[in-house]
């Protein structure tokens, strides 16, 4: 039998990371998702089992009040946390998770303190990378946030000497980190360290612009990944190095996809400063846009636009999941399919605040997924569209990214509402994007708005359209 454990933990190790592989291959379909998080989810039970089970466990109990703690917090969180504020948990967990893998180093570097043996070079090397990513992780994934949450400004914060104040970090960390190879024992070196991982993770993040959050986000998640990998390496454990490969590579290729969907490259979104909301080209669209006029439109004259189109383009954007107003939005397309009207969604890759928001909050609502279309599919269908209907969205559709070489969302593929022969937008008012840019299609002779809450127009729009 104790011949068989190792052999059988390792089995189990690797049944868990097919399941991983299975699921995350899943989660690439609205119709698969759920199925794919149940086996990733029974994927991770197995691995935990299997660790619990390997001889280097030193006390169960200390485990099993961590567990118990976990699961509260987990729990209350799952429950208590809104649709709206999920990016800023999905940013808190990737924080914690580059926490845990830095704590995992900063123990084994304890470790070592302890007994005679000093450790060799690459685990060495292997510690201080743990120390770093996932330092640099945990503190630029609360940075972002305290964005998303607005407890800190959404706009690029900076001040005098920035650059160079990241230059010195670096460099301190570079030379320490090289000192550390040949003096793995020198403790203040060491703490100092973690100490710039930790800084150098805020001053990642703070000049990045809020509109570019859903790819920090994504971008931070893959450090988590990284971290957790390297920490397998720490602890010699294949199943937490397999995990994290895979949470670390697919994070990378979401980021790409992103930026490509963005038209703009990682270092761009890193270092660009963009979504300041402050620049020359953002102020001037602003101040240009007062000289335009704005068509506005009631309830009554929205609702019979919609029950008498032949096809209607739905494109939700965050003020649909700030207001809440996905269930209402699904009774009204409900209502406008009972009298004939073809009903689409047109989703952007990066609508919201995160990597799948839109789909994420439409599936709440059950919304069937064969009307969601991505916006390669959607876009040729516009022109051939009665109505599309806008719903808090803003960046994602401004007709600016063709052809105003100006803007900062210059190049960027946006949902083309503005070639539909009518555009109806609900919005609050006529404030900018998260990013900071005015929008050109809310001008538009073809575009008119509907003033209000999403949730509250939406509902009234539904009552309205009963009564045609």
């Amino acid at each position: 039998m104790s011949d068989f454990l190792p052999s059988g933990i390792q089995l189990g190790y690797l049944v868990a990371a097919s399941l991983f592989i299975v699921g995350l291959k899943q989660l690439g379909s609205p119709a698969t998702a759920r199925q794919g998080n149940v086996l990733a989810a029974i994927g991770m039970f197995i691995a935990i089992v299997g660790t619990l089970l390997e001889r280097q466990v030193i006390s169960y109990e200390l485990i099993a009040v961590g567990i118990i703690i976990g699961s509260i917090v987990g729990t209350i969180m799952a429950k208590t946390v809104a649709m709206t504020d999920m990016p800023q948990m999905v940013g808190l967990l990737n924080g914690f998770g580059g926490a845990a893998s830095a704590l995992v180093a900063v123990g084994e570097f304890w470790r070592y303190l302890s007994i005679p043996q000093s450790p060799a070079p690459d685990t060495t090397i292997t510690i201080l990378l743990g120390v770093l990513i996932g330092g640099i992780t945990f503190t630029g994934s609360l940075v972002a946030f305290a964005k998303l949450q607005e407890l800190l400004p959404g706009a690029p914060i900076s001040f005098p000497f920035q650059q160079p104040f990241n230059a010195m970090l670096a460099i301190a960390l570079l030379a320490g980190s090289g000192y550390m190879v040949f003096h793995p024992e020198d403790v203040p070196v060491f703490l100092a360290l973690v100490a710039i991982s930790n800084i150098l993770g805020i001053m990642f993040v703070l000049p990045i612009g809020g509109g570019d959050m859903p790819v920090v986000v994504s971008l931070l998640n893959s450090y988590s990944g990284i971290a957790a990998s390297v920490a397998g390496f720490i602890l010699m454990n294949n199943m937490l190095i397999i995990a994290g490969a895979l949470v670390g590579a697919s994070g990378i290729i979401l980021t790409q996809i992103m930026c490509k969907a963005m038209n703009r490259s990682i270092s761009n979104v890193l270092f660009g400063a963009f979504g300041g909301g402050g620049g020359g080209a953002t102020a001037g669209a602003a101040a240009g846009a007062t000289d335009k006029t704005v068509r506005s439109i009631n309830l009554e004259e929205s609702a019979m636009m919609l029950g008498y189109a032949r096809s209607v383009v739905i494109i939700p954007g965050y003020g649909m999941a700030v207001a809440q107003a996905q269930h209402s939005v699904r009774e009204l397309a409900d209502g406008l399919e009972k009298m004939g009207v073809d009903v689409k969604y047109a989703i952007h890759p990066v609508a919201g605040r995160m990597p799948g928001h839109m789909n994420v909050l439409l599936a709440e609502a059950n919304v069937p997924y064969p009307q969601l279309y991505d916006m390669d599919d959607i876009n040729p269908q516009f022109e051939e569209t009665d109505v599309a209907l806008v719903i808090g969205a803003n960046d994602v559709v401004n007709p600016a990214a063709r052809h105003d070489t100006a803007s900062p969302i210059y190049g960027m593929p946006i949902l083309e509402v503005d070639k539909a022969k009518h555009t109806i937008v609900i919005k609050r008012g006529m404030s900018a994007g998260f990013s900071g840019v005015d929008n050109e299609l809310f001008y538009k002779d073809k575009t008119m708005m509907l003033f209000g809450s999403a949730k509250d127009v939406v509902a009234k729009l539904v009552a309205e359209v009963k009564q045609l």
